[in-house]
């Protein structure tokens, strides 16, 4: 683990998360849908989008087990052409969430995973980063990921999660002492308990290691859950940004500003000070017994 402290970014960042209801299975729909909504990211400024998790099949795990080959995507999936050329005609990047199958990039990785698919700004699909902490129900599916991603854009380090790996705090923290300046996370929270969790871990990931994150949730129904919007960006101090409805489909944009993340990690010192004792201390416990 990289703990010396990345150099901060130079100049504002604009960044997008897209909330939308997938059609169960129709990929060719969800590939248009996500077009589109990039275009509406791009129109206003934006240099980067997410979308939710397993947006381009929904989340649907019965229709991607048993027909792996039309639900889920490789590295040369001819069906992805339409978001490349967006990238490269609006000069945004992407990151949309989608099952995978196959070997993928240098990590060699193979199997079913829940994935998310990242294009650069030259329409170029590079390596995808694959959810590390899987549910108990996606655990007989798909395998986790076994690496983390960090992504590079005009200076600014983002790292990646999709929806459960946020629940961890020791992920995140992985990304800020590898250098993140923000922690991105495509996820479907649902409407019974979703809203809850994620206005719990997501202003703590951000404060407890002072970055920006994002969180691009569907809406509407997918795979069985019903789903609860509220899309946003929280800045480093742990406070909102800006939010998504809870119900419609819209696309969101924030400032990643260096001057802001600046001013927080000078007052908030917790990610420089745990850095100060990361290699110092081993984390074991001592026991002893009080009868």
């Amino acid at each position: 683990m990289n703990t010396k402290q990345a150099p901060l970014p130079q100049a504002p960042l604009r960044i997008a998360a897209a909330q939308a209801q997938p059609v169960s299975g129709d990929v060719t729909a969800n590939i248009a849908r996500t077009v589109e909504l990039t275009n509406l990211a791009a129109d206003r400024g934006a240099k980067l989008v997410v979308f939710p998790e397993k947006f381009l099949s929904g989340y649907e795990p019965d229709l991607i087990a048993g027909d792996p080959a039309k639900y889920a995507f490789d590295q040369h999936d001819a069906r992805l052409e339409p978001i490349r050329a967006v990238c490269r005609q609006r000069e945004i990047a992407v990151i949309v969430g989608a099952a995978t199958r196959g070997a993928s990039g240098e990590s060699g990785e193979s199997g079913l995973h829940i994935s998310s698919l990242v294009f650069n700004r030259s329409g170029e699909l590079i390596e995808p980063y694959h959810k590390q902490h899987l549910y108990r129900s996606e655990t007989t599916i798909y395998r986790p990921g076994t690496q983390g991603c960090m992504l590079e854009i005009d200076g600014w380090r983002l790292a990646l999660g999709v929806c459960y790996d946020s629940g961890f705090p020791e992920h995140a923290r992985r990304a800020a002492m590898n250098g993140a300046h923000a922690y991105l996370v495509s996820a479907l929270f649902s409407l019974k308990t979703g809203y809850h969790q994620s206005r719990i871990w997501f202003p703590a990931r951000a404060f407890d290691n002072t970055l920006y994150v994002l969180l691009s949730n569907h809406v509407g129904t997918t795979g069985g859950w019903e789903t609860c919007g509220a899309s946003a960006i929280w800045g480093p101090y742990g406070d909102v940004v800006e939010e998504a409805s809870r119900e419609r489909e819209e696309v969101i944009t924030a400032l990643l500003d260096p001057a802001v993340l600046a001013d927080v990690r000078e007052r908030e010192t917790v990610l420089a000070d745990f850095k100060a004792h990361a290699e110092e201390t081993s984390g074991g416990y001592v026991a002893h017994r009080l009868d």
